[in-house]
């Protein structure tokens, strides 16, 4: 009975993920606090993806002719799926659903699949739905909500972080969570892989999220014919539930990653203090305020031979955390708002000192409306620590590195990207080539600088321009306004209106004719 309910809300019409979570959550108010929606449904989320992958292997053996094996954990785990017991099926979930036990059987339910799983330890809420004390019959509504999405139709669509995301993103305010604290959408992490190209080697991001940075990178290698077992990932996340969620989205994609002994701030308890990494990928809280007090990390290693960052914003102590990290011919790209290409007195000196050094390769200003949580047009920023003529194997190529010291590329996408969702934007897969395309030819070779697109700067320009990373600086663009020929664009318009106003004279003699016939005058 309960997998042909199941079945039958597949064949509705489709809403998105989002539509459907809030309506989900909205069946909670008046049972639970608004910061606590987003935990009730990650959690049963996962326990729905879960259980739809154990179900989706469950039909490849019994059409492969090993019915015999489908109670065998062996034969899930080898395909990095968690074998659940019949209580910790979705099934189950949905055929108890309105029984006054539900949160119990829940709570028992994501227990067995922890206790089972090894790569699931410190991962799923414990004790959570019983403790909340739902009242049943919300849940059930929930629960049934659920049951309505697939988890797994879309095999490239990040499931877990895309719901993470759209939950922090509507409750962010109210918690009194940081702009960029939040899920980064996969066409940006997608044009980051594609930049640094994380082929083989350590993976690191110092504020993992829900760790959609190393899911993404997993893809980038399959993409590429690569070997994810020559790649190990290393990250770090503050927040406690997120730290799980990390930890639930790399075990559902078998990836084995370190993110260090607990949920941890970065700045304050480094889990990773020795790790030299070949690839770094990040997307920092924006413009984080206090993150240290002025008597605090005055001698901290990671700023040697650097201005100390300011307490009032941590921009450049994410930017100095995450230097420090690569290894000798190591890359990073990461996110920052657009005020760190520019800040005056301490940001100013660190600037001034990585560009002196040689450490800033590329600079890229990204559309707005990219995030669901701010509209803002934000940074990315290439780090590397490496930029002399040399010859490197990329993939199955050998890549010949032309020598790129003392310049910095800048670029402009704000014109590029499609409507997404309606009022969002993300780059199509033809925008993440363009744009990757154009940084490794110029690691190559030099190009010319393209209006409104692209440009190289020499240090001696920077300099002369305050050290400025304004990429519009650099970037030559049109002015459209004296291309406008006042006289020819008047003369079109006096055409123009001259049509319409004799359309509008014919129309009236139409009109008075038709009265006429009626026996009325105008």
């Amino acid at each position: 009975m309960a997998k042909n309910s199941t079945k039958s809300k597949k064949k509705n019409i489709e809403k998105s993920v989002e539509a459907s979570l809030w309506e989900s959550a909205n069946k909670l108010r008046g049972s639970v606090e608004p910061a606590e929606y987003k935990h009730v449904v990650l959690s049963l989320i996962f326990l729905k993806f879960a259980s739809d992958k154990f179900e989706e292997q469950r039909e490849k053996l019994i059409a492969a002719g090993r019915k015999k094996y489908v109670e065998m954990p062996e034969f899930y785990n080898k395909d990095n799926v968690f074998y659940l017991e019949e209580t910790s099926r979705w099934s189950f979930i949905i055929e108890h659903a309105r029984q006054s036990d539900i949160a119990l059987l829940i709570d028992t339910a994501l227990a067995n699949i922890e206790k089972k799983n090894k790569a699931l330890r410190g991962a799923l809420p414990d004790n959570y739905f019983s403790r909340l004390q739902l009242d049943t019959a919300k849940l059930a509504a929930l629960i049934s909500d659920i049951d309505g999405i697939d988890t797994i139709k879309d095999k490239e669509q990040d499931v877990v972080g895309r719901v993470y995301e759209y939950f922090l993103g509507k409750f962010a305010i109210a918690e009194g969570k940081g702009k960029g604290e939040f899920y980064t959408p996969k066409t940006i992490v997608g044009l980051i892989a594609e930049m640094i190209e994380p082929y083989r080697g350590k993976i690191y991001d110092p504020c993992c999220g829900s760790g959609g940075m190393f899911v993404q990178s997993m893809k980038f290698i399959e993409a590429h014919n690569g070997n994810k077992r020559e790649v190990s990932v290393y990250g770090q996340e503050y927040t406690g539930t997120t730290y799980k969620l990390a930890k639930m989205n790399l075990a559902i994609r078998g990836i084995s990653g370190n993110l260090g002994d607990k949920p941890a701030d970065t700045f304050a308890e480094d889990q990773h203090k020795d790790l030299k990494a070949d690839f770094i990928m990040a997307n920092p809280p924006f413009n984080q305020k206090s993150w240290r007090a002025e008597n605090e990390l005055l001698d901290d290693p990671r700023w040697k031979g650097y201005t100390v960052p300011p307490t009032s914003n941590a921009n450049y102590g994410w930017i100095l955390n995450i230097l420090s990290k690569l290894s000798e011919n190591g890359v990073a790209g990461f996110l920052l708002s657009n005020g760190a290409l520019s800040g005056e007195g301490d940001e100013q000196k660190i600037r001034k000192e990585l560009l002196q050094n040689d450490k800033v390769e590329a600079i890229l200003i990204l559309p707005r409306n990219m995030f669901y949580s701010t509209d803002i047009s934000v940074t990315l920023w290439i780090l590397n620590n490496n930029k002399t003529a040399r010859e490197v194997k990329v993939g199955s190529e050998i890549r010949k590195y032309r020598n790129r010291k003392g310049e910095v590329l800048f670029m402009d996408l704000r014109q590029m990207g499609e409507p997404f969702e309606k009022k969002y934007t993300q780059f199509s897969a033809e925008d993440i080539a363009k744009i990757s395309g154009t940084y490794h030819k110029w690691q190559t070779k030099k190009i010319k600088d393209e209006p409104e697109y692209c440009a190289t700067a020499t240090l001696k320009e920077i300099e002369a321009k305050n050290w400025s990373l304004v990429p519009s600086k650099y970037i030559e663009f049109k002015n459209r306004d004296e291309q406008v020929n006042f006289d020819e664009k008047m003369r079109e318009l006096q055409a123009e209106m001259r049509t319409l106003l004799k359309a509008e004279k014919e129309s009236e003699k139409e009109l008075a004719k038709v009265f006429k016939n009626l026996g009325f005058e105008l």
